[in-house]
């Protein structure tokens, strides 16, 4: 395979997810939003703060209003994570590789372009529909692409662009709660608290899998099922897990061992969260565990673009 194509759907798979991602950041800040006694500041700047773009938000935009956050994170062009930018990107992506994927796909993604561009930011404040349909398409393509595509190497490419995006969503979506969205101390336990949680597992779709395995809304229980779960398919720990599958389907070394840094970073990652007990991370700091995490999945990222990709003109 050439390093182009493989870069090229790597990059399509990250993009379609990150855009996936924000819309559900948005959607569920949205809902919780008409729960919460807290003012407009505290309610949408933690958004931007999941996608580590503060700095550029609050050079160009006064405060973090709903209308500007919004404007922000969904139709932006300066933004290079906006879902905007992200369709963009990925649909050039998807355009270059035409003869790798399958017209199913190509229809896909060319359609949720084009969706986005016929909406409006007035759409996305008064349409409760606008980020499930953003969600919905998402989906769409990830079912499309399994269906359809040959399971190659180009679809693990696809794999491991798509899982480690999801895995570095999940890290972020937890450290921002950890931190930010608790108003104050005075209010652990109480059901501002709880909806806090349960936003938290809602922004992953993972609230009813979480209640139907442990029933109550416990705070390491949640951080537990969302770092560690081998079953739950946002899980950091499930994402690594695919991520480093795909890898080796492609190089043909066997699962554990190594012959490249992809291999090893991602081998160690996969083998730290099997022997993390959360309880000791929580009591070390979380947020320095998933600051940790973070820096990991980058690392096995720029890792396999060193590896694999010559060409990185749309990566980001």
């Amino acid at each position: 395979m050439l390093s182009r194509v493989a870069d090229s759907i790597y990059w399509m798979a990250r993009y379609i997810e990150r855009a996936e991602n924000v819309a559900r950041f948005v959607d569920v800040n949205q809902q919780l939003a008409l729960d919460l006694p807290v003012g407009l500041e505290e309610q949408w700047k933690p958004l931007v703060a999941i996608t580590g773009d503060y700095a550029d938000f609050t050079a160009r935009y006064e405060s973090a209003t709903k209308e500007n956050v919004i404007q922000f994170l969904v139709f932006d062009s300066q933004n290079p994570n906006s879902i905007a930018s992200c369709l963009r990107a990925a649909r050039e992506n998807a355009r270059s590789i035409r003869e790798i994927i399958s017209s199913e796909m190509w229809t896909e993604i060319n359609h949720f372009y084009l969706s986005l561009q016929m909406a409006g930011p007035s759409r996305a404040l008064e349409s409760p529909q606008f980020f499930a349909e953003v969600k919905r398409s998402s989906h769409l393509i990830e079912g499309v692409t399994n269906a359809t595509m040959a399971h190659n190497e180009a679809w693990h490419f696809n794999v491991m662009g798509r899982s480690l995006e999801r895995a570095d969503k999940t890290t972020r979506i937890l450290d921002v709660k950890y931190f930010i969205l608790l108003p104050a101390v005075g209010d652990v336990g109480t059901p501002v608290d709880d909806l806090h949680w349960s936003a938290v597992l809602r922004s992953a779709s993972g609230f009813e899998m979480y209640r139907k395995r442990y029933g109550r809304l416990l705070p390491p229980k949640i951080t537990e099922f969302l770092i560690l779960d081998r079953e739950f398919p946002r899980s950091v720990n499930y994402c690594a897990m695919q991520a480093e599958e795909s890898l080796h389907a492609v190089t043909g070394t066997p699962l554990g061992t190594y012959r490249n840094g992809a291999e090893r970073r991602l081998g160690q990652l996969v083998s730290e969260l099997a022997y993390t007990d959360i309880g000791e991370a929580i009591a070390h700091g979380l947020h320095e565990f998933l600051d940790s995490l973070q820096a990991k999945l980058n690392d096995a990222g720029d890792e396999i673009s060193d590896k694999f990709f010559a060409v990185k003109a749309y990566s980001q």
